[in-house]
């Protein structure tokens, strides 16, 4: 570098270009200026302190290019017009093979630097009052050779972009969102523009090894795409273009050739080009993984490749002329910034379900999260339709949460099923709404923010008795969401009590909906962000009420049982004998015997999925019907033990009724005849 400045001293003819020395200079020279800046390996690999798009530096080293100007004006050579004229038409690679096939700013610096001297020997000479015609086809013949290297220095000094790294090194730096830790909501914090610290250090207090600047929001990373000595020979040439009259061809080929490369680096982020139609054509299951895909993508797009693209482009045209920068930028990425925002919009106007609202809600997380970095990168007036779209996009994707919440409420509802699944066990439909709503429990703080109306519910309200009735007074203090996860449990257990009914044995109907309304108080207990918001209150109505549906089981079944276990109708009296009737006592045994036989062979099949319900309801079974027949056995044994065959009447022991009530509940038939101890 120390020998293309003292070239540049001698070639330099222009306030620009002094300016555009400088700027380059400045970087060098900038660690003595502020001695608290680390050095990197490259000029360009520092933290710049942005005022809107224009560095510090630039201003910097305008001012010291306006101080040194008499100095550097007195050391420079003017090359006379002739000899510039021959420099370009030396270089004309319509009329010379040898200058088609090499690149100037390829070669010697001293030759493009003598190259750029012509250049701006020509362009003084069209400001004279007589401009010849040799003069006139000598500035096309460069302009048309300047475009073509600065064609070439974009392809072959752009560096590969690795999105793999720097996806990683995105999720580093992100900030914690609701989706990422649903479980800890309280991490959620708002970024903030630090103007202090923008560069990341080790502990031994060195530069971190991820290369690249930083904007000053932590969020954003700046990589260069391009080596700073390649900026420096594209500014150059973007200033003689531009102050030659060729500025649309300028960002032309510059728009053309930074675009194929952010479209190869979509393909290396996976972002395919898919039409909104295309995107709601594809199965759910296909857009699941696409949409995690797309995540993770337009982190790195926007916080990455486009900020470094609008980096790239301020190196280059910030200065040069009106907006010119933000003109190259939006030629680059509009087109690729539009698709990527396309995908998120298809799935915002899609078609409504259940299945999709966590992702539609891990989009918004997304969207959300990045929307402060948009409006960093796109903040020019000629990309605010990218803002709006995705401000828009934003706003749908809360839309379609919220009518997907609505929707599924009262898929819930009227779920039409009439089937009863066997041995009254848990419904799918129950297992399906309590595992969603406990993942909306996950996203309660993105869900708090959308949700704003609690359900308009309760048929004392809407006169529709296939609606069930809930008192919004009783909740209050509750928020929005958590009134409509309470609403959502109703209509749940409102469902379930239409299908108990299709059970022709009521004690099975009092089973499944025991069944079922424990399963929703474990659930609800088994979440603590779920239980904070259905409450203790109303917690403690639901145990209130699969207890009572196993109290209505136990009298709907053993209260039969037990009432054959009864003294009444046993006892005679009168003529010339008075005690038991014997043959009344056989007939008790034997109906006893019968039944519970027909209850053990019926109940074993069917099923209580937990073990400690099922624990629990058997004891409770036990403590009625043990004490009962050893009480109604001890009393009566003898009266049928002392007549003919009391094996057909007593078949049973206290032990072998404690035994088959073991078998209870567990799904699997048993033998037709209860195993006897007393075999």
């Amino acid at each position: 570098m120390e020998r293309r400045s003292e070239t540049l001293l001698i070639t330099i003819t222009t306030q620009t270009q002094v300016s555009s020395f400088l700027l380059v200079s400045s970087f060098h020279i900038s660690h003595f200026l502020l001695p608290q800046t680390p050095t990197f390996s490259t000029p360009f690999s520092f933290s710049i302190i942005r005022t809107k798009q224009i560095s510090f530096f630039f201003f910097f080293s305008l001012s010291l290019s306006l101080c040194l100007r008499p100095l550097i004006t007195f050391m420079m050579e003017s090359l006379p017009l002739e000899t510039a004229e021959k420099i370009i038409l030396r270089w004309d690679s319509t009329a010379s093979e040898d200058a088609r096939d090499k690149m100037i700013f390829s070669g010697d610096r001293d030759e493009s630097d003598l190259y750029l001297q012509a250049v701006d020997e020509i362009q003084r000479s069209l400001s004279s009052v007589s401009v010849s015609e040799k003069v006139n086809s000598a500035i096309q013949i460069a302009m048309a050779r300047l475009e073509d290297e600065f064609r070439n220095i974009l392809i072959s000094h752009t560096n590969p972009f690795d999105p793999t790294t720097e996806d990683e090194a995105s999720l580093t730096l992100d900030p914690p969102s609701s989706s990422s830790s649903p479980k800890h909501p309280d991490n959620d914090e708002n970024d903030e523009v630090s103007q202090t610290s923008l560069l990341r250090f080790n502990s031994d207090g060195a530069a971190s090894s991820v290369t690249g600047s930083y904007r000053s929001t932590s969020s954003i990373r700046e990589i260069d795409l391009i080596p700073c000595d390649a900026v420096y020979d594209l500014r150059c040439i973007a200033e003689r273009m531009v102050s030659s009259g060729y500025l649309r061809e300028c960002i032309q080929v510059y728009g053309s050739v930074r675009k194929s490369s952010v479209d190869a680096s979509f393909r290396k982020l996976g972002i395919e080009k898919l039409s909104i139609g295309d995107v709601q054509r594809l199965q759910w299951e296909q857009l699941e993984n696409k949409i995690r895909r797309w995540i993770r993508a337009a982190k790195v797009c926007v916080r990455t490749l486009f900020a470094s693209e609008k980096k790239l482009c301020e190196q280059i045209f910030d200065g040069v002329g009106t907006s010119i920068d933000d003109a190259c930028f939006m030629e680059t990425v509009k087109g690729p910034a539009i698709q990527l925002f396309n995908f998120a919009e298809a799935i915002s106007i899609s078609r409504r379900s259940p299945e999709k609202l966590f992702k539609i809600l891990d989009l918004h997380d997304a969207l959300t999260e990045l929307m402060p970095d948009i409006d960093v990168v796109f903040d020019s007036k000629s990309s605010e339709s990218i803002r709006v779209q995705a401000a828009e996009i934003l706003s749908r994707l809360g839309e379609a949460a919220r009518g997907i919440l609505s929707e599924f409420e009262n898929a819930v509802l009227k779920e039409p099923s009439r089937v009863p699944v066997p041995g009254g066990t848990i419904h799918p439909l129950t297992r399906y709404v309590m595992n969603y709503i406990s993942l909306i429990s996950d996203y309660k703080v993105t869900l708090n923010e959308l949700i704003v109306s609690k359900p308009s519910t309760g048929s004392r309200y809407s006169g529709d008795p296939g609606i069930p009735d809930l008192d919004l007074s009783e909740f209050e203090e509750k928020t929005p969401l958590d009134v409509h996860l309470i609403w959502i449990i109703v209509i749940l257990q409102f469902n379930l009590d239409g299908k108990s009914k299709h059970y022709k044995d009521a004690s099975l109907a009092h089973l499944f909906v025991m069944n079922n309304v424990h399963y929703i108080v474990q659930k609800v207990r088994g979440s603590p962000e779920l239980r904070e918001m259905i409450g203790d209150d109303y917690l403690k109505k639901l145990t209130g009420k699969f207890r009572q549906a196993a109290t209505s089981y136990q009298r709907a079944t053993w209260v039969r049982v037990l009432y054959c276990l009864r003294d009444e109708g046993l006892h005679v009296s009168g003529g010339f004998s008075s005690g038991v009737s014997r043959n009344a006592l056989r007939e008790r045994f034997k109906a006893f015997n019968a039944m519970f036989e027909e209850v053990h062979r019926t109940q074993a099949v069917w099923l209580i999925p937990d073990s400690q319900l099922r624990e629990e309801l058997r004891i409770s079974i036990s403590e009625k019907l043990i004490p009962a027949y050893r009480s109604f056995l001890g009393r009566f044994r003898s009266h049928i033990e002392s007549g003919r065959h009391p094996e057909n009447y007593i078949k049973y022991n206290v032990e072998d009724l404690e035994d088959a009530v073991l078998d209870f509940f567990e799904g699997v038939a048993v033998s037709q005849h209860l195993r006897r101890r007393s075999e």
